[in-house]
């Protein structure tokens, strides 16, 4: 082998590797929001996790790239260990998906069927769909798939290299004797697990067997151990990445790595024994690119469906490997694992923000309860509350502006502005809360009384403001952009309210029937009432504006304002439920 050859088998693997990397990419962001739909319905239900499983890693392209993704969502709390045995399960069989396609550069004859199937004649075509794509579309979603396209024929040619470079090794004795080494079981496996280890990736290692198998000096005897060690390989990843990790997590790659041992261990055996006892003929003919993607396949399926009755055992030997500490894991609340994967990331952001949402809102409905009746474990929990939203909105800030430096899809990129938008507006009603806890202290250590007047005012702005923040909540967590466009109505209603409040208090001031000191106090408690709601009209315009792909508030508020019909009515509609004159 000349060091030309040598020149292009590097070439052809660098080109391989990297448009492997491009077509994940591309996946990955046409797959968007649907994947972490996808992990969302993973359970504890065996063979829904393993269908899923498989399915993710088809998408992906990464059976690593899943085990990580699991380690951070286990870490976060998110998962638990034993939801993920499955997933782990169903990666494995997911991850053949690859071999498959490369075996089409194995495939043999004259006949145009099979010529259309061979990569030298439709990678140029997606080589070439792929550059228009990409150069001529000013729609991402269309540039992702332009994408893909590109990373497969990359992908096809880094295996066409690889495979003419590595032609001239078929009459080299040298690399006979080689092979022949490797069908000793565990050197093969050894090989196969160490070669995989490398490049970290068992797809591509598979690939790279079956540009070999080309030059017919790869047996069956030699494959069979190598894409079992393969299998082995691809784990360190995840237990790369589990380091620093809590213990739940690192269990994920001690159940990654022991299903693929176990797995080796039980279908080597097994071969083994049956050639001892009935002599397999083709043990030393030459494999094929297509018999490659078969045993990878059968290996993986095999243990699968011998490992999955026993997936509570496998979570037992997990924790012997990795024993429990006398204090439980509390694991983190935004894993950094989770970036490798954007969509996933964006999600488990979501899930975040949601809480905060309802933990805010709850919160400042809680604190206009204590004018009526005050209660110091209430105030307790209001500041725990408010102490959690507060760390909700530092760590979502930092993480969300990470995620934001990252290539993502419109989709993607959009509920990141959105989150990044409306943290801070869940966060300042948590503030007012604790600021309406402190105005109820007054009134119950200074025992103030308010007149009936004004009792019947709180009374109207307390529904109105419990009203406009469950409708925020609501259409927030719903992404329900109907409910989004009533919320500024009723904030208009809310406003005016306060104004008139304002009115007939000063009135009341004037005629002594009211004091300073509960001016000071009514003139606290309508200020955070008016926040409360100018922070649910920032959330609500917000879902409504960025759905249109536009950030401009205050253009949209003054068009809404003047000519929309339909804001018109529903003001109408909340102007009349919301009267002063009704409790």
């Amino acid at each position: 082998m000349d060091i030309f050859s040598v020149i292009t088998l590097l070439g052809g693997l660098a080109l391989f590797l990297y448009g492997m990397n491009v077509m994940s990419d591309g996946l990955e962001k046409i797959a968007g929001g649907r994947l972490e739909q996808i992990l969302n319905k993973m359970t504890s239900n065996a063979l829904k996790s393993l269908a899923l499983g498989a399915v993710v890693t088809m998408v992906i392209q990464s059976s690593s790239a899943l085990t990580v993704m699991l380690v951070g969502l286990v870490n976060s709390g998110v998962m638990s260990l034993s939801g993920s045995i499955g997933v782990i399960m169903g990666s494995n069989i997911g991850t053949t998906f690859t071999a498959w396609i490369l075996s089409l550069t194995g495939l043999e004859g004259s006949s145009i069927i099979v010529r259309l199937f061979k990569p030298e004649s439709f990678s140029p075509i997606f080589a070439f769909v792929g550059t228009l794509f990409i150069v001529f579309s000013k729609e991402i979603r269309r540039r992702d798939i332009g994408l893909i396209f590109i990373g497969f024929a990359l992908l096809m040619y880094g295996m066409e290299f690889m495979s003419d470079a590595v032609e001239p090794l078929r009459d080299m004795p040298q690399f006979s004797d080689i092979l022949t080494a490797f069908q000793n079981p565990v050197l093969g496996v050894v090989v196969g697990a160490v070669f995989t280890a490398i490049i970290q990736s068992s797809s591509a290692s598979v690939g790279i067997l079956q540009a070999l198998s080309l030059t017919g000096s790869v047996t069956y005897a030699a494959a069979i151990p190598i894409i079992m060690g393969q299998n082995i390989g691809t784990c360190i990843t995840p237990v790369i990445s589990s380091i620093g990790a809590g213990k739940n997590a690192k269990r994920v790659a001690a159940v990654h790595v022991s299903f693929n041992i176990i797995g080796t261990v039980i279908c080597l055996t097994a071969y083994y024994i049956f050639n001892k006892i009935f002599g397999f003929s083709f043990n030393y003919e030459s494999v094929t690119p297509v018999s490659i993607a078969v045993i990878h396949s059968l290996f993986n399926v095999i243990t699968t469906f011998i490992l999955i009755p026993w997936g509570k055992s496998l979570e037992r030997l997990a924790f012997l490997i990795i024993p429990q500490d006398r204090q439980p894991d509390k694991g983190e609340l935004l894993d950094e694992r989770l970036l490798l994967t954007t969509s996933v990331a964006i999600g488990r952001c979501r899930e975040l923000t949601n809480e905060m949402a309802k933990l805010s809102g709850n919160n400042f409905i809680m604190s206009i309860k204590l004018l009526e009746d005050y209660s110091q474990a209430v105030v307790d929990e209001i500041n725990i509350n408010e102490n959690l939203t507060d760390m909700y909105e530092d760590k979502l800030g930092s993480y969300l502006v990470k995620i934001s430096r990252k290539s993502m899809s419109v989709e993607e990129s959009h509920e990141t502005s959105k989150l990044l938008n409306t943290i801070g507006d869940f966060e300042r009603i948590s503030d007012h809360a604790v600021n309406m806890c402190k105005v109820a202290k007054e009134i119950y250590d200074k025992k103030i009384v308010f007149t009936d007047v004004a009792i019947n005012e709180v009374k109207v702005l307390s529904k109105a403001l419990n009203e406009i923040l469950s409708m925020t909540i609501a259409a927030f967590i719903e992404r329900d952009l109907t409910l989004a466009k009533k919320i500024e109505p009723l904030e208009q209603v809310v406003d005016k309210l306060i104004y008139k409040i304002k009115a007939t208090h000063v009135k009341r001031l004037q005629q002594g029937v009211c004091t300073i000191e509960t001016g000071f106090v009514y003139s606290d408690f309508l200020t955070n009432c008016a926040r409360v709601a100018d922070h649910c009209s920032n959330v609500a315009v917000c879902l409504i504006q960025i759905s249109s792909d536009s950030l401009d508030t205050h253009a949209y508020l003054n068009n809404v304002k003047s000519h929309d019909e339909e804001f018109y009515n529903q003001y109408k509609l909340f102007k009349e439920k919301y009267n002063l004159g009704k409790v």
